[in-house]
């Protein structure tokens, strides 16, 4: 047998030699599918001599279909790993779609629209319909429509659609399926296809061409996707069309790990799958090679609470390891101090680095507690999922001009930096050619290539025909240059880099080097070996870097450098990684479960599942922690433990650590349905609960199974004998005051809204203190 088999335990082995055929590896948490996937490739090509361009591999991540075709190419020891279809469903999509666009109408030079993009055309279109958008808002709209091409209703369907309108009626937004065609319209002006079309236009191709639907049928014989519990509606239909020829379609996930219902992600494609197919094989890979013995008991506790599932329950021969510990704190602040003290005992005692430690949390809010506590200790940390490298403002304005030279349609990219740097075409002039633009139906760019039709200013003319005339003039270089060198031309011709190069300021210089940065990132394209596709070699085209970088998912941007930092991101953006110790804050009701997401069985049970997530990330250590008191909307709350803490065994919890902070400073399946039933799950409502108070909560149970802290030895203050209460409605940070109880203080910050201030204020005897201004009494101190 090949070498390449070695290793593999028995339901590996089971999965990989399976060639024909349906195939469910339902894989849980650990258990090594990246492995079986690229082993399983590489025996389609080595042993069943399966050419590289009839197997496609979809992924949900840049980085991961890159690892996989690394693998495959190191074990066969060869380059024909890189005539694979390897890739995100986007990427593979959007490299079809350039082939067929014209079948389609688009241009195959078509523009991506990035989130932004897409945004800001919902509200050009919203304004363009004389609506307001403080009602109709444009995120809100575009999740709306988001929602429903990965549903695959299209402008059309939704307007007739009585249950969508019906809905939108509900909610006082009747207007929505209009400004869906009119959005759906403006694009396929601008010759651009935002991220979801890349889906919903892949669908209609093979829907509605049949010559396609038989070219790539017959051209992918092997397919298989990856994370397969996240697929939607749109990408389960797609595989649907793709597969019907030869059904050899392998799908590996895991139902346990389905937490993206609101992104339109549908469980039931996994759970049903053996229903789309007939002799399905199914391979359960239950065997975790991740995780302490510990961690994995308490996984499996708290999965198994869910009734919606595919039975399984994941072992290892890995060391028992520590128990769980739960830490309960009386802040969010201390919550973070304890977090923080952690690291650093952990590093003092077991040796670990930063990047062995990551912190989880529920919404992106919570990050706020962690950051000051690791700021204070000098722990570097880094937080994932905040601005993208490519989405800051000096770094879009380059970008913006080559999607110009690429495509000069594209009209968001166009009245970016028609003016930028500043050329004479004001905002005016720019208005009353996107005017003329729609009265023609024209496109904005065809409105400047003829600008002396449309009786523009002498003046204003010739700045127009002088930035046409620069335009005209890069693209005269597409075809004889890379993208590196017209890049670099732009940057230059348009004085760009020159204005921020003369910008000496701190902010001025980081812009320069970001711009800098970006060029070396589309040198580094040019000069990186090509894979081979289709027989097309070396394409470092301006439009293949463009494509590849609109692309990046948030896991891709997030790994920018391998530092020596602590990890902060949501448990949603650690799907797929692992860490050997893990912290989860902020385990209370309406929170974590979150009480948007408490109102269906269903909806709980994703809310499980991603406990369930965060609990398998790691590897030899994991902290639970919640506390007794968090602000959240302006408002000091009281919390209830977590449902979620009730639901593990004693056995497996260490309830005596407290930490540091807390001991010493405890006061801080298939197109099924109509239109509407299609986008009712993971479909945003505007009317979701926004509380929720479980029957029979009790916040001081009996017998916690928490750690509580020590509590704080206030020491109390009396009153000077001229107290007389001041009015803070105009305090201010620097202010000395004195509190009642707590003492003579300094004001440190001001925060809250403007009904509800609240005063961060360091006493001296009694330490930092959040003090809620409407129920206080100070007394301000005059200097």
């Amino acid at each position: 047998m090949a070498t390449y088999l070695d290793g593999l335990n028995e339901r590996q082995r089971e999965a990989v030699l399976h060639k024909d055929g349906p195939l469910m590896i339902i894989a849980g948490a650990g258990s090594g599918k990246t492995k079986v996937l690229t082993t399983r490739i590489t025996h389609l090509m080595a042993h069943h001599h399966i050419d590289a361009f009839n197997i496609l591999a979809l992924t949900f991540t840049n980085k991961a279909a890159a690892e996989m075709k690394e693998r495959v190419e190191k074990i066969l020891g060869n380059s024909e790993a890189r005539n694979l279809y390897i890739g995100t469903f986007h990427s593979v999509f959007a490299r079809i779609l350039r082939s067929e666009a014209p079948k389609l109408g688009f241009p195959s030079n078509f523009t991506i629209y990035d989130t932004d993009d897409a945004k800001s055309v919902v509200k050009t279109v919203i304004n363009e319909l004389h609506l307001d958008d403080k009602h109709y808002k444009p995120n809100q709209v575009y999740n709306r429509i988001s929602s429903a091409k990965n549903a695959l209703v299209g402008p059309a369907e939704y307007m007739n659609d009585y249950g969508l309108q019906q809905e939108d009626a509900r909610t006082n937004r009747p207007m929505i399926g209009q400004i869906y065609d009119a959005y759906s319209k403006r694009c396929f002006k601008n010759g651009a296809m935002d991220f979801d079309d890349l889906l919903f236009k892949m669908y209609i191709l093979l829907k509605n061409f049949p010559e396609s639907l038989h070219k790539f049928q017959h051209k992918f014989k092997y397919i298989m996707i990856d994370e397969y519990q996240d697929t939607n509606t749109a990408q389960y239909e797609i595989v649907k069309l793709l597969g019907a020829m030869h059904e050899n379609v392998c799908v590996v996930g895991d139902d346990a790990q389905s937490i993206y219902s609101f992104r339109g992600a549908t469980i039931e494609n996994i759970l049903q799958f053996e229903n789309d197919y007939d002799d399905v094989k199914v391979v359960k890979l239950e065997q975790n090679y991740r995780s302490t013995k510990n961690i994995l008991k308490v996984a499996n506790e708290i999965i198994g609470n869910n009734k919606g599932q595919i039975e399984k329950k994941l072992f290892t021969d890995n060391s028992e390891g520590d128990k769980i510990k739960l830490v309960r704190t009386m802040t969010d602040n201390d919550e973070g101090k304890m977090v923080a003290d952690a690291i650093q005992e952990n590093k003092l005692r077991n040796h670990y680095f930063n990047q062995d430690f990551a912190i989880l949390y529920r919404t992106n809010a919570q990050s706020r507690s962690f950051e000051e506590a690791l700021r204070r200790m000098g722990i570097a940390y880094r937080i994932y999922g905040g601005t993208s490298f490519y989405q800051r403002k000096e770094v879009k304005d380059l970008l913006s001009y080559l999607r110009v030279v690429v495509n000069p349609r594209d009209e968001e990219a166009l009245k970016r930096i028609i003016n930028y740097p500043a050329r004479g075409i004001g905002k005016t002039t720019i208005d009353k050619a996107i005017l003329f633009a729609n009265e023609q139906n024209l496109s904005m760019w065809d409105v400047l290539c003829n600008a002396a039709m449309y009786g523009f200013r002498s003046g204003t003319l010739e700045v127009i025909d002088d930035f046409v005339t620069m335009v005209k003039m890069f693209q005269s270089e597409l075809d004889k240059k890379n993208a590196y060198d017209i890049a670099n031309m732009v940057g230059k011709n348009t004085n760009l880099v020159k204005e921020l190069f003369n910008d000496k300021t701190t902010e001025g210089l980081a812009r320069y080097e970001n711009v800098q940065e970006l060029l070396n990132s589309i040198k580094e394209f040019t000069e990186t070996p090509s894979n081979e596709e289709d027989g097309e070699v070396g394409d470092k085209s301006l439009g293949a870097y463009l494509q590849q970088i609109v692309l990046l998912t948030d896991a891709d941007q997030g790994d920018q450098e391998n530092t020596d930092v602590v990890k902060l991101m949501t448990i949603h953006a650690a799907k797929g990684l692992e860490f050997p110790v893990v912290f989860v804050g902020g385990l209370e009701e309406t929170l974590f479960p979150n009480a948007m997401s408490i109102n269906t069985r269903e909806e709980l049970e994703e809310e499980r599942r991603l406990f369930y997530v965060a609990i398998t990330r790691a590897k030899t250590k994991l902290y639970l922690s919640y506390s007794n008191a968090r602000y959240r909307f302006g408002q000091l709350q009281q919390n209830d433990p977590s449902r979620f803490i009730e639901e593990i065994p004693e056995q497996h919890l260490d309830k005596s650590y407290a930490g540091a902070s807390a001991r010493n400073n405890a006061t801080s399946p298939g197109l099924r349905g109509n239109a509407f039933e299609r986008m009712s799950k993971g479909f945003p409502s505007s009317n979701q609960a926004a509380q929720y108070s479980r029957p029979g909560a009790n916040p001081e149970p009996t017998k916690p199974a928490y750690a509580i802290p020590a509590r704080p030895q206030l020491k109390e203050h009396t009153p000077s004998e001229n107290f007389e209460a001041s009015d803070t409605s105009n305090l201010q940070a620097g202010q000395k005051v004195e509190h009642q109880k707590f003492g003579f203080g300094v004001v440190a910050k001001m925060e809250g809204a403007a009904h509800n201030p609240i005063a961060t204020i360091n006493f001296e005897n009694n330490g930092e203190k959040k003090i809620m201004l409407n129920y206080a009494k100070l007394r301000i101190i005059a200097e």
